[in-house]
């Protein structure tokens, strides 16, 4: 939609501009949310640091692997230009492998790190889709609502899908931040339920489940099947099936009493 902003001679692309916005914001909102879920803010912004670092340097190293012969004869080509050349499931791996070196090292619960990375994580996801909705490669399928958008000057209207998950996610988040509302700082280690991991949790694959069906370039695997709502089903599944198993242990707030 908005490829790139000019200001004067800088051209700045406004997808990468989105992402990097993001990644600030998402470890700002880490840091501030560790003392509400009994964190140390510093290991928690550590740990975030090195999944984002961890994920980047992954997933183009996977990207380089994978098509190494394009590479061979150019190896400068590895470290630039890196605006693009990214595999998605290799930079998961090396950013789950950096979690889990970072947890051992500074002896994170499980259930502190998932609730403490939950709303940085939903932060970051919001500004993947708006860099989606900016920089113009995910589009929605064809609409006559008012809403619709017109994609490069072209006369049909389309759903603006990045749009529905910006909202998705922004509701997940605030539900977090409602959640949390009576903790101001909980002692680190400190015994509370799951209900601020789950139901955000819940609500964004339970809205990205239904808005994917409005996105017209989804992946798809089999006999047409999204890969996307597969695996958004599978998270609503967990989450509801875990939150339905804790729910008569827990009290308000999710902070447990004693």
């Amino acid at each position: 939609m908005f490829p790139a902003l000019e200001l004067g001679p800088l051209v700045i692309p406004t997808g990468v501009f989105a992402l990097l916005l993001g990644g600030w914001l998402a470890l700002s909102v880490v840091e501030r949310a560790a003392p509400r879920v009994g964190g140390v803010p510093a290991h928690l912004y550590a740990l975030a640091t090195a999944m984002i670092v961890a994920g980047i340097i992954g997933a183009r190293l996977s990207f380089v692997f994978l098509h190494w012969d394009a590479f061979r004869e150019n190896l400068l080509g590895i470290v630039w230009p890196l605006n693009s050349g990214y595999e998605l499931w290799g930079g998961l791996l090396f950013a789950l492998a950096a979690a889990w070196l970072q947890m051992r090292r500074d002896q994170l619960a499980l259930g502190t790190v998932l609730d403490g990375l939950l709303p940085g994580l939903l932060t970051m996801l919001v500004f993947v889709s708006l860099s989606d909705f900016l920089g113009g490669s995910g589009y929605g399928v064809e609409t006559t609502m008012p809403w619709g958008l017109r994609l490069f000057d072209l006369p049909v209207k389309r759903h603006p899908v990045q749009l529905y998950e910006v909202l998705v996610g922004l509701a997940a988040l605030g539900s977090w931040f409602y959640l949390v509302r009576g903790r101001t700082r909980l002692p680190a280690g400190a015994n509370y339920t799951r209900n601020s991991i789950l139901i955000p949790s819940a609500i964004y694959a339970g809205g990205r489940l239904f808005v994917e069906a409005f996105r017209a370039n989804s992946v798809v695997v089999g006999d047409g099947w999204r890969v996307v709502q597969l695996l958004c089903l599978a998270v609503l599944a967990a989450a509801l099936w875990l939150y339905a198993a804790a729910a008569p242990a827990g009290s308000e707030n999710g902070v447990k009493a004693g």
